[in-house]
């Protein structure tokens, strides 16, 4: 089974967003991906686009099963119909995550901590982006 990690992060909320994703298989990491996505991104935002992205990415591997992890519990919730989606740029983003479901026969969805093993790892690589910009460095010195 092909497992994806992402995040997706911005700074300043909205501010310079980034995500960061993982594809792999029993542990092996297959595939990394990070992308700079704007100067005005939301947290939410970013989280979305980085599970796009993870499907989209997770789709050249299996049309099988796929287990999308994150640590976004609104973006879960939201895809497991606990949460309704009210946002009209989030349902955009929504609706194209529910259309990416059908490269696959089965999908889920888990809700981690931000310190599972592989989340760090897709937070470490949209950090990697915001740092190539000077964002994280600008915020995050002491």
């Amino acid at each position: 089974m092909i497992y994806t990690n992402s995040d997706g992060g911005a700074r300043g909320n909205p501010g310079p967003g980034a995500i960061g994703v993982i594809i792999r298989r029993d542990g092996e990491i297959l595939r990394k991906y990070s992308k700079f996505l704007g100067q005005r991104v939301t947290n939410n935002i970013a989280e979305y686009e980085a599970l796009i992205k993870a499907l989209e990415l997770g789709s050249k591997f299996t049309k099988n099963e796929i287990t999308c992890i994150l640590d976004s519990e609104l973006v879960v919730k939201q895809l497991l119909g606990q949460y309704k989606v009210k946002n009209p740029t989030l349902l955009e983003l929504f609706l194209k995550v529910q259309k990416l479901q059908d490269n696959f026969k089965k999908i889920r969805y888990l809700h981690v901590s931000r310190f599972n093993k592989f989340q760090k790892i897709t937070d470490g690589l949209l950090n990697d982006e915001l740092c190539k910009r000077g964002y994280y460095k600008k915020i995050y010195r002491k």
